[in-house]
């Protein structure tokens, strides 16, 4: 299976050198595309050259910072256009251990569509968490598993893995959502058309290097959406999702 790892950045010059190897010792047959949404760091730069020395690494740029979920679609869509058979989601900032790759991928060759990193299935951890993160983490899965009917305990993981059939079946233009909130509606938008889940444990450790662009907007953002859709699913109203469901 050819699989593409799509790693969105901004000012990540700090970790990318170490992620890119790290990915190219797990999957030595992948592909990488870096979308580089315009850091002034030189983070594209590093990337460009790295590709020149480790091979099969691609540098997508754009000019401004346009988020998370935007900079997941347009890798997918650059992907796709590629002939992709996977697509995986990964930070570079190393909270998603390149090691765990394999892992991650391997339900693929079984037939399921997603195969999601899971910190709260057996197996999975987040160490060195406090308890109020951790509350609003398990909360957050727990209230959307909840309104939504998704059946997997970390639907805002953003370590996964897609077969690029169930992306060709999405409307990815249609998605507009960012960070968790673009996690969420993607597991929403794949079991919506039929496809087959599934949750493998990682390890989800804080970034290494930089600053965390997590903010409470992204947060707010996913918690008012996934009310929205929930609403839209009870009420049976809404925009039409993938595979016929409301």
């Amino acid at each position: 299976m050819r699989v593409l790892v799509v790693l969105p950045t901004y000012n990540e010059s700090e970790n990318i050198d170490r992620v890119l190897r790290r990915v190219r010792l797990a999957l030595p047959e992948a592909g990488v595309l870096v979308v580089d949404d315009g850091s002034p760091d030189g983070t594209a730069d590093m990337a460009e050259l790295l590709g020149k020395e480790l091979g099969r690494i691609e540098v997508l740029r754009r000019t401004a910072k346009s988020g998370l979920g935007s900079a997941y679609r347009a890798g997918f869509a650059w992907g796709l256009e590629r002939n992709w058979e996977a697509l995986v989601e990964m930070d570079s900032d190393l909270s998603h251990d390149p090691d765990a790759l394999p892992g991650l991928v391997a339900p693929l060759d079984e037939g399921f569509d997603l195969v999601v990193g899971s910190r709260y299935v057996p197996g999975g951890s987040i160490p060195n968490w406090k308890w109020h993160r951790r509350l609003l983490s398990r909360g957050g899965n727990v209230y959307a598993a909840t309104l939504l009917g998704l059946h997997i305990t970390d639907s805002t993981s953003g370590f996964r893995a897609y077969s690029a059939g169930i992306l060709r079946k999405l409307d990815l233009g249609a998605i507009h959502a960012e960070g968790y909130g673009f996690q969420i509606e993607m597991v929403y938008e794949v079991l919506g058309a039929q496809g087959k889940v599934t949750e493998v444990p990682i390890r989800f450790v804080d970034r290494v290097d930089g600053k965390s662009k997590m903010s409470m907007h992204i947060v707010v953002e996913a918690l008012a959406l996934v009310t929205l859709w929930g609403v839209k699913r009870l009420f049976g109203a809404g925009r039409r999702k993938a595979g016929g469901r409301a």
